[in-house]
């Protein structure tokens, strides 16, 4: 019989490359955007993040607490993040909508805060999502965003995780409480469905944020030419 673990990557194989191949992504690990869209996707990964972990927080279900590792934790990374990107009244900003969060990232929080504390399945499949795809090719993010854009180390905490040890080990580790975890066959059909919509929904907010850097390449373009714009063009972020 396939474990678990090995049924849930091969059935979001398909869903998860497409993800990876959303032209923001290609874009800005090749090195072809600015320094300020990596600080726009933190953004991104804040609002949502803030939704995921308060969600964690609120389901009672005990099969999560071999999930719901403090170490796993990226709010209060992400909290570093935005202070060093966008200074320290980044949380005034976020409020006053000078932090521009995508149609997406909002829709993907807003939801995770409705289903979340509610449903087990659906927290497990998005915490699978997230955490282990942070795991996976956060080091590799890190590394190539501050190879383009002269970034150090302590914008990007969000891809840092100290207190786990090896990674390697600590995924293994992982996919072993899937394995083991009380999940009836009709619970792990619900996994697999909601997996591999959270790689969707992740996606959409890389195509939100595609528009948006598309929209404001535009209008300072417009801008540079001397045009009068009807709107105020907000700097990049």
């Amino acid at each position: 019989m396939t474990a678990f673990s090995e049924e849930l990557k091969s059935h979001t194989a398909s869903a998860h490359e497409h993800a990876e191949q959303a032209g923001f992504v290609t874009e800005l690990l090749n090195g072809k955007m600015e320094a300020s869209q990596v600080a726009a996707m933190l953004v991104q990964n804040y609002v949502i993040y803030q939704a995921l972990e308060s969600a964690l927080d609120a389901n009672p279900d005990p099969r999560l607490a071999p999930f719901a590792d403090p170490a796993l934790m990226r709010v209060e990374a992400l909290e570093k993040d935005l202070a060093v990107h966008y200074g320290e009244d980044w949380e005034r900003r976020l409020a006053a909508g000078e932090l521009h969060v995508t149609p997406g990232a909002k829709a993907y929080a807003d939801e995770l805060a409705a289903i979340g504390p509610g449903s087990t399945t659906y927290l497990m499949a998005h915490h699978y999502v997230r955490y282990l795809g942070d795991l996976s090719g956060g080091q590799i993010i890190s590394a190539l965003v501050q190879r383009h854009y002269d970034l150090g180390p302590e914008g990007l905490n969000f891809y840092a995780f100290e207190g786990i040890g090896k990674i390697k080990p600590y995924k293994d580790s992982y996919r072993s409480h899937l394995d083991e975890a009380d999940f009836s066959d009709v619970e792990k059909q619900e996994i697999l469905h909601h997996a591999e919509v959270a790689f969707e929904t992740n996606r959409q907010v890389f195509v939100d944020l595609m528009e948006h850097y598309l929209k404001l390449d535009r209008g300072l373009h417009v801008v540079e030419q001397g045009v009068e714009l009807p709107v105020v063009v907000n700097q990049r972020s």
